[in-house]
């Protein structure tokens, strides 16, 4: 089976349902970029790296720490070894699964560096991507949270369906009118007519 690694002419994800993720081996990576990612960031920014129709499962040696174990968002699962390793709970994974149909490619991607589990994994049945291909496509986007205070939509773009007429645009839609019973508002009408309208008293002059 093709490494999906060595097919760089298609996506890695394209008929992947599950992507597994060497949790510790992608801690470390990341570790080691210029601009390393804060840990309680990873989660939220493999989300929105990752389509939502993928679920994601980290592995993880060793045992949970309490409340980190088991479905933490939608689509995030983690898995923890306990007193097995990680690359045997991958395995396990893998082969639960089962490998695909014949003529079917597989449905399950993992994300790791050891090169003894994925010819492992690629032996049952999974394809397998490295990691820097996964923090790559994190880099490119923003994490998957709510902002504080917008909950208005955004304003629709000039020329949307919906949106108003940017300044100077012609708009062909009727001015305001009063409605029925309104009256067109004529000025203050306490205020005298400035200039000496008609019917305003005048002063008199020097002389009179």
């Amino acid at each position: 089976m093709i490494d999906r690694v060595t097919r760089s002419s298609r996506d890695p994800l394209e008929g992947i349902d599950r992507l597994l993720i060497d949790g510790n081996n992608l801690l470390g990576a990341l570790r080691r970029t210029a601009t390393p990612l804060p840990s309680a960031a990873i989660v939220g920014r493999l989300r929105a790296a990752i389509p939502a129709g993928v679920r994601l499962e980290l592995v993880f040696d060793g045992p949970p720490e309490p409340g980190s174990r088991g479905r933490i968002a939608s689509g995030v699962k983690l898995w923890y070894s306990g007193g097995r390793s990680a690359d045997a709970v991958l395995v396990n994974l893998v082969e639960a699964a089962g490998p695909p149909m014949p003529g079917y490619e597989p449905t399950i991607l993992v994300c790791t560096d050891d090169a003894a589990l994925r010819r492992a994994l690629l032996a049952r049945g999974a394809a397998t991507v490295r990691t820097d291909w996964l923090i790559r496509r994190m880099s490119r986007t923003k994490l998957a949270s709510p902002s504080v205070g917008a909950a208005r939509s955004p304003r629709p773009a000039a020329g949307a369906p919906g949106a108003s007429p940017a300044p100077g645009d012609d708009d062909d839609r009727p001015g305001w009118r009063p409605g029925r019973g309104a009256t067109a508002k004529k000025g203050n009408p306490r205020r005298k007519p400035k200039g000496g309208g008609k019917g305003a008293p005048r002063r008199p002059g020097p002389g009179c």
